[in-house]
Parts: structure tokens; C-alpha cells; sequence
């Protein structure tokens, strides 16, 4: 049985040793699932270690605290539970997803206020936990260098020149989100249908996690039609294809579903920090669905933020 999320070393394309190989290995898992473990990417654990460690701190502060950044999905700040349910983007009523997160985005201003508000806003820094600045900061300059980088691939990986991506990614939309997956006695038993996050695919072109292993974990929807639990490396970091870049590539690539799962009564004690980089686009990209041979559907063309923004409405519930 071929694996639904292939493991994929990035040493040989760094070094220039094997590009090729590793652009093709590429375009094989995202045709087949949509998902990649990434090992060879040059993150340093250390940092990682630090950003969970950090985000730790801030959501074991009391919620009269983190309730003073509160904010709604898109927004900077603290997301508590309740105010999302990524099912909805599918058309599925579900229970509110049962997470808490601590967000931080894109805030290089471009000058114009009205796409500044809704792209561009300055992030919330909580002076009660404050090493998230330095570390968070840190951190998403990592995943931005990554993403970046993967993006290379990806476009070598579909017989592009690896600077294809490069002009519309110069001032791209792209959040970093903390989920802290609580346990069962900070949330209460699971209702029918909910999920710590509904199933549900991703909305921008690349999605960077580092996760932690847990039995109330990741699945993904595979092209057999079943949910499996995805493989866990803790050096690697699980890339997923979103909306807007299988879009892109014509449907050659898939956006996959995917879903974490509530609690388990194996495991009420469990709780989880989830890393999790969402990157986009520049928000006044327009998106060309790519012609065969590379593509295999067409698409009219759409605006990076207008599509990234319908999507973050459908699963707003507060």
C-alpha cells in the first residue's frame, strides 16, 4: 500500500545534489494527497522548542487575561474556543471547533487603509507573556524563508522556472497560528460531531505544521476515501497544499481534507500545541488556473484576498 503522506528529504535539493529527484518526489505527493512530510529544511529545533514553550505560557493564563486579545478568525490576537468551526467552509453545520489560538499575521502596510484593515493589521503582543514577541517573530521569519523555499520546489516540481511564484508572493497575506488543543477536562465532553478542528482544506497555497503526536490528532481524508492518522516525525514538518494553489495548478495538485480529533477517552488528559503557518499570496494576486499539460481543470481567474477572505467568512461563528 503506497503511503498517503510521503516523507520527503530536501538535503539533496538544498545542496543541488538532486533536484530533480526531489522536485519529482514533490509533484508525486501532491498529486496523490495533497500532504508531504518535509525533513532537511533547516529549522532549528531550538526554535521550534522555544515557540511552543512560549505559547505554552500564554494560554495557561488566566482567561480574564488572554480575554483582553481576544479576536474574531483573520484577526490578531486570541481566538478562544467557540468562535470558529472549520466544517462550515465544506457546508457542514458541526459544534464549534474545540481550541484555543493565539494568531499573528501579515503587518507590512502597503498605504492604502481599507485593504490595510483587512490584511495588513498590527499584531497583539500580550505584555503578560512577553517572550512571544522575540520568539514568534523569530519563528514565522523561519516559516516565511521555508515557505518560500518550498515554493521553489513546487514550482520546479511542475516544470516552472523556480522563480515563477516570486512576483506574486513580494508582499503576501499569511498568518501564524498557535492552536492549543485543550483536554477533555478543560472542554468537556466532546458533542456529536466536534472535532478539535472540523474537517475542512486550507485556503492559501502552502500550509507549514509542526505538530506534536497524540491520539486526539491529525487525519487525513485519502484519495481511497478513508481517514487515516497522519504520520508523525518529530523533525519534520507536514506540508499541505490549500485551496488556492491547487487551484492554481489546475487541479493537478490536490487540497486535501483533513481534521483534527477531539479528545479521546483513552487520552482525557492530553492536550496539544499545534504551529501553523498559513501562507497566501500578495492579496492583489490574480491567480491563473495553469493550462494542460500541467493543469487538468480550468478555472476563471480570482483575487488572492477576495478568494482567501470568502473562505475565512464561511467559518467565522462569533
Amino acid at each position: 500500500m503506497t503511503e498517503p503522506v510521503p516523507s520527503i528529504d530536501l538535503r539533496p535539493w538544498f545542496s543541488g545534489e538532486d533536484r530533480a529527484g526531489v522536485a519529482a518526489q514533490v509533484d508525486a505527493a501532491l498529486q496523490r494527497s495533497g500532504f508531504m512530510l518535509v525533513t532537511g529544511h533547516g529549522v532549528a529545533p531550538e526554535l521550534r522548542a522555544a515557540t511552543r514553550g512560549a505559547a505554552r505560557a500564554f494560554f495557561a493564563l488566566p482567561t480574564a487575561v488572554k480575554q483582553q486579545y481576544a479576536a474574531t478568525v483573520g484577526g490578531r490576537g486570541w481566538l478562544p474556543t467557540g468562535v470558529e468551526a472549520n466544517g462550515y467552509a465544506e457546508g457542514t453545520e458541526t459544534p464549534p471547533d474545540l481550541k484555543e489560538t493565539f494568531a499573528i499575521g501579515a503587518d507590512q502596510r502597503v498605504g492604502d487603509p481599507v485593504v490595510d484593515a483587512a490584511w495588513f493589521l498590527p499584531n497583539v503582543w500580550p505584555a503578560e507573556a512577553p517572550e512571544l514577541h522575540d520568539v514568534l517573530t523569530r519563528y514565522q521569519a523561519a516559516m516565511r524563508t521555508l515557505a518560500d523555499q518550498l515554493l521553489e520546489v513546487c514550482a520546479a516540481a511542475l516544470g516552472l522556472p523556480t522563480s515563477f511564484f516570486v512576483p506574486t508572493t513580494d508582499h503576501p497575506t499569511w498568518t501564524l497560528n498557535i492552536n492549543w488543543y485543550p483536554p477533555m477536562g478543560v472542554v468537556g465532553e466532546p458533542e456529536e460531531g466536534q472535532y478539535r478542528i472540523g474537517p475542512h482544506t486550507d485556503f492559501g497555497t502552502l500550509t507549514l505544521l509542526d505538530r506534536e503526536y497524540g491520539s486526539g490528532g491529525l487525519q487525513v481524508f485519502t484519495a481511497d476515501g478513508e481517514w487515516v492518522d497522519a504520520p508523525y516525525d518529530p523533525e519534520a514538518f507536514t506540508i499541505n497544499v490549500g485551496d488556492l494553489l491547487a487551484r492554481w495548478t489546475g487541479d493537478r495538485w490536490l487540497s486535501a481534507r483533513h481534521r483534527v480529533l477531539p479528545p479521546q477517552a483513552d487520552a482525557p488528559d492530553e492536550d496539544l500545541v499545534s504551529l501553523v503557518y498559513f501562507y497566501e499570496a500578495n492579496h492583489d494576486a490574480v491567480v491563473e488556473a495553469l493550462e494542460p499539460p500541467i493543469g487538468r481543470a480550468a478555472h476563471p481567474p480570482v483575487v488572492s484576498g477576495d478568494f482567501i477572505r470568502e473562505r475565512l467568512d464561511a467559518i467565522t461563528i462569533a
